[in-house]
């Protein structure tokens, strides 16, 4: 203990200029170690923000994944629906021949159906709607005085969507206005 007191004593004492030199020096230093603490937690906010974006993205990326995982076998099934479909149509219900023929085609499109149902795959057969460029791929338009401009006559193949997204466009004819008949000459005279 009198070692520290000899060593306290041996201390120069400073000149009020000088500790006011160290105060600002101290002052100065204090403000360089509190920018560096705020530039820290700032990059630490910054950081953990990335971090919470990467992990929404990577479960949105998961849930996407899990919905659409059966798009490319789905797309492959569909040719298959559409024949079921395309049998039935050709195929009179009146003949007798091949009554149980048709039947066994009706009852195998309803399973088909029903399983498209359950992965969510949602049939579009827009007969009779407004096109909707969207959802339907026009193959051909046609003057209709029966019906609006810009309806479906026709539907050549279904179309489907898997979980709301477009899996495959319905094809089909599009309704037009009738073009007018310029008056002929005879009509002029």
């Amino acid at each position: 203990m009198a070692d520290e007191q000899t060593r306290d004593n041996q201390l120069p004492e400073l000149a009020p200029d000088a500790e006011m030199g160290m105060s600002d020096q101290l002052d100065a230093r204090i403000q360089v170690l509190e920018e560096e603490l705020a530039a820290a937690q700032d990059q630490a906010l910054r950081m953990a923000a990335d971090l919470q974006n990467v992990r929404r993205r990577a479960e949105q990326d998961v849930e996407k994944a899990h919905k659409f995982a059966l798009e490319k076998f789905a797309n492959d099934l569909l040719p298959v629906v559409d024949s079921l479909e395309r049998g039935l149509e050709l195929s009179s219900p009146d003949d007798e021949a091949i009554k149980a023929v048709r039947e066994g085609l009706e009852l195998t499109l309803r399973l088909f159906q029903d399983t498209l149902k359950r992965y969510q795959l949602e049939a579009i057969d827009p007969q009779g709607e407004p096109f909707n460029p969207e959802h339907h791929q026009a193959m051909a338009m046609q003057d209709s005085t029966h019906v609006e401009p810009n309806s479906v006559l026709k539907v050549f193949q279904k179309g489907y969507l898997l979980n709301g997204r477009l899996l495959r466009p319905a094809m089909v004819v599009v309704s037009k206005a009738p073009a007018e008949v310029p008056p002929s000459i005879d009509e002029q005279a």
